[in-house]
């Protein structure tokens, strides 16, 4: 009897790498591997150099990519105990937006002699925010020739963005402007080392590279934001466009030895880890709002019809499925605020009366308090505000602190903090006309059913969790099913290989009554912050970029 044909999906983070092993028919994960990243985010010195790096930058390396590939997905396959030769498959997804800078042939800059030095020959991670200068500027031309692409992206470009990140190379670093033949999305260069052929795929251009209506913004606009930025497209964007769920091309040689697959299966065309996810929670149906939440979280969702939404990531025609308006929004700092807290602000006794990890100990403890009982409201904003106010020199606030503040209760503050962030992207979404009538949770943090059940009381909703553990790695292992030909398109896939369990957390009207309340404070400070009532968090970020540049003299 012919063996079950399979798919792999390797889901690329800000941290690690991991593939899953699928069964094609039902969807079944077979065998999963996780391998860390090397050098983790670089966001303090370059590796091997004791240069520091100036505030807002998070860079990686390239290689760690590779890494992946040569060490997870035959781990997975073992994991599994599969027949490398029943893959027919492989779809990747990656952070966004995560760029490289790339010679013709796909090398990264900082692979070069001349470049290890350079911090502008990295990869400029996703949560790399040194480029919101540029990224003011983009936004100011933008609205004072009233570009129309603009109200596509919620009437802001995020410095995480594209077209942001390269300005501060062409501005910054010349020379690598210069070297550079290709400004190539992670998400993009991880499927050319697969294949060999460099395929743009359509989500990223579309979300992150100002892609809409099949243009980029023109010259005139480009060269208006910087003499000789007006070529940025011609010579080192614009390329070929691939649809998601399409085949970029089949697996070389030299990738099937590193990966130990066969030689000519399928690949995907690119996504990103939180588009890729949707199918993977069968949420393919306007109304259904997918939070990918890890490190930060993604909100992405279908629409029927095109709206405009302030300050939302962005909206691309199919980005998500074809035959449907695809949005994004997101928070730039989530898990990674609980992280940041739990390493910088808790006592060392904490840890020796707890048996369990600290995250698990705070949150039993923070799971014994009456909703306001701490006295403490919290800006989400550690990382910057990514969505709707798309701001990245706001920053973390704590509001009611008193000689009694514990660490649980500063912990539950910064839980519901995150919460009343995805409130307050719903209720905007909601209010220019855009329905959220489910809320899916993807990712590591679903676990935590404190959390949970915080973000079903704070926005009213009940919350369905994706099936899968590896919710990115299996929608990127469903568009390998596509590609490969199994499945005629993305929404079938997702039918017969999604997984998700509806409706698991309630909202509890006594709770959410009480929230209603506290959200109330939380917008009272969110405006007053984030919409110019008080511009203290931009006048502390200027102050201490200056000091930076100054050190670095």
């Amino acid at each position: 009897m012919a063996a079950d044909p399979l798919v792999v999906g390797v889901d690329f983070g800000t941290l690690s790498g991991r593939a899953v092993v699928v069964r094609v028919r039902d969807g079944a994960e077979l065998g999963t591997a996780v391998s860390e990243y090397r050098h983790g985010v670089v966001d303090d010195r370059l590796p091997g150099t004791a240069a520091e790096l100036p505030p807002g930058w998070a860079l990686q390396v390239p290689s760690d990519y590779l890494d992946v590939l040569r060490t997870a997905v035959p781990a997975a396959l073992a994991e599994a105990g599969a027949d490398p030769r029943d893959v027919i498959g492989i779809g990747t997804d990656f952070t966004a937006c995560t760029m490289i800078p790339a010679t013709a042939d796909g090398t990264p800059l900082c692979e070069l002699p001349e470049f290890a030095g350079d911090p502008h020959a990295y990869v400029k991670l996703w949560r790399h925010h040194a480029a919101q200068p540029q990224a003011d500027r983009i936004n100011e031309l933008a609205r004072e020739r009233s570009e129309p692409w603009l109200a596509r992206y919620g009437g802001l470009i995020s410095s995480e963005w594209e077209f942001a990140k390269a300005l501060q190379v062409f501005e910054e670093a010349p020379q690598v402007y210069r070297a550079m033949r290709h400004w190539v999305e992670a998400a993009d260069w991880i499927v050319w080392q697969l294949t060999g052929t460099y395929v743009r795929n359509a989500c990223t251009a579309g979300y992150k590279g100002i892609y809409q209506d099949g243009r980029y913004p023109d010259r005139d606009f480009l060269g208006r934001l910087a003499p000789g930025f007006e070529f940025f497209v011609d010579e080192k964007l614009e390329h070929e466009i691939g649809q998601l769920g399409a085949l970029a091309g089949k697996l070389s040689p030299e990738a099937a030895a590193l990966t130990g697959l066969p030689a000519g299966i399928a690949v995907a065309v690119g996504n990103v880890d939180a588009h890729v996810t949707a199918p993977a929670a069968q949420a393919v149906e306007p109304g259904q709002m997918v939070a990918i939440m890890g490190t930060s979280t993604c909100h992405v969702m279908n629409g029927a019809e095109l709206r405009e939404v302030p300050g939302m990531c962005g909206v691309v025609d199919g980005g998500i499925v074809p035959g449907l308006w695809g949005y994004e929004a997101g928070q730039s700092g989530v898990g990674d605020i609980f992280g940041w807290f739990v390493d910088q602000c808790v006592p060392a006794s904490y840890a020796a009366e707890s048996g369990q990890s600290m995250h698990d100990h705070l949150t039993e403890l923070a799971s014994r308090q009456e909703i306001g009982e701490h006295g403490l409201i919290a800006l989400d904003w550690h990382s910057g505000n990514r969505s709707t106010l798309v701001d990245h020199e706001l920053s973390g606030l704590i509001v009611g602190q008193t000689l009694g503040t514990r660490p649980e209760h500063t912990y539950r503050a910064l839980l519901e903090a995150t919460a009343f962030g995805t409130r307050k992207i719903i209720e905007t979404f909601r209010a220019a006309g855009v329905p959220v009538t489910e809320l899916i949770i993807a990712g590591g943090l679903a676990k935590n059913p404190l959390l949970m059940q915080i973000y079903a009381d704070v926005t009213g909703l009940p919350l369905s969790v994706i099936g899968s553990a590896q919710g990115p790695a299996l929608g990127s292992a469903i568009h390998a099913a596509v590609a490969a030909g199994a499945y005629p398109d993305v929404r079938a896939a997702a039918a017969a290989m999604g997984s998700v369990q509806r409706a698991v957390h309630q909202p509890v009207p006594a709770n959410a009554a009480a929230y209603d309340e506290l959200y109330a404070e939380y917008t009272t400070l969110h405006d007053y912050f984030g919409r110019g009532g008080n511009d203290v968090m931009h006048r502390l970020a200027a102050r201490r970029r200056e000091l930076a540049k100054g050190q670095d003299r």
